[in-house]
């Protein structure tokens, strides 16, 4: 069985969350059959339950005691999406939450000791409730659908994609698995590539485990909590842009790139974030997108001092990787064309 296979038992321990928080869901026919009961037996309180939960989670922690101490809700999910790195000998511990976010948190963990690494971060995505993916039409436009091992569904795959449209509880495993995986393989050939990106380490069915920036007592900061010393801001610009156009050559934008999306730490930024990626010439919004990240980032240097012009930046880019490549692929096959009145 692979581990694609197995995120079903994980998923359906998800739903448990979501039944906790939303027991009627919005389908209507579910409604109409559900039927008044004769005899009314009081249910549990939403206390109750996830007590039970995490109760059970404890159980079946198999010896994987964290430091942290979450909360009732967040202690199943939690578990079970980094359980996954503790047996594989890649984490020991979760000491604390470095950020929470609607669609994943980051926590630091303690790194196992035949890591050679002190921590590492661990992004753990929230249970289908707790994401708001609504807009990722947007950004999966061009984009393959994934596998767990970061290879591409097959299009012939009809029944893979079929359930992916139809949104049924396959379909939205197999949409969770690609978006995450889509993070995952884009750090790698950022970070093999030289980008200023976290070196990503290993990837779950519901979480990734990369490198921790950052010390014991204190995560790195995002950008836009940072004030800017007047001579690091045009550097600090020029190779977040350094980075922009990095990813360009491997076809790939940012799709939500901002200070929010660029930690700062020791003088340096490295940029995070990475499940919107979007496709640069497969998608037809691809302009809009890069321009979007481009404009973001600069308002946050304009406000540090370093006024840059976000259009010309974007058309610069834009013109170079975009409207340039094309002319050269062109050419290229031009010249492996037989010309006018030449035989085959």
């Amino acid at each position: 069985m692979s581990r694609f296979d197995s995120t079903q038992d994980d998923l359906d321990t998800f739903d448990q969350y979501e039944a906790l928080f939303d027991p009627m869901k919005t389908d209507r026919q579910a409604r109409r059959r559900r039927k008044p009961k004769a005899k009314h037996t009081p249910k549990k309180t939403q206390g109750d339950l996830l007590t039970e939960i995490a109760a059970e989670t404890g159980v079946e922690s198999g010896g994987f005691e964290t430091t942290y101490h979450p909360s009732k809700y967040e202690a199943g999910w939690l578990l079970q999406s980094l359980r996954t790195f503790y047996d594989q000998k890649l984490i020991s511990d979760v000491l604390a939450l470095v950020k929470g976010g609607k669609e994943a948190s980051v926590y630091r963990c303690q790194a196992h000791p035949v890591t050679g690494l002190d921590f590492v971060a661990a992004k753990v995505y929230r249970p289908r409730m707790f994401r708001s993916l609504s807009n990722d039409a947007m950004y999966r436009e061009g984009r393959q659908v994934l596998t767990d091992s970061g290879a591409a569904v097959k299009e012939t795959d009809h029944r893979t994609m079929r359930a992916i449209g139809k949104k049924s509880g396959f379909g939205q495993q197999v949409a969770h698995t690609s978006w995450l995986m889509h993070e995952f393989t884009a750090m790698q050939q950022l970070q093999q590539a030289g980008a200023a990106v976290p070196q990503p380490i290993a990837a779950s069915s519901n979480a990734i485990l990369m490198d921790y920036i950052g010390d014991e007592s204190i995560a790195a900061p995002i950008l836009a909590d940072v004030c800017l010393r007047r001579d690091e801001a045009a550097p600090l610009f020029n190779d977040v842009l350094r980075n922009i156009a990095l990813m360009l050559d491997f076809d790939m934008i940012h799709g939500d790139l901002s200070a929010y999306n660029i930690l700062y730490w020791d003088g340096a930024i490295t940029l995070i974030d990475f499940p919107q990626v979007s496709h640069l010439r497969s998608n037809s919004r691809a302009r809009f997108i890069l321009e979007r990240d481009v404009t973001r980032v600069c308002d946050y240097f304009a406000a540090q001092g370093y006024e840059r012009d976000p259009r010309a930046i974007t058309h610069d880019l834009w013109t170079r990787y975009v409207q340039v490549r094309q002319q050269d692929q062109d050419a290229d096959l031009s010249r492996m064309l037989p010309e006018e009145g030449e035989e085959d």
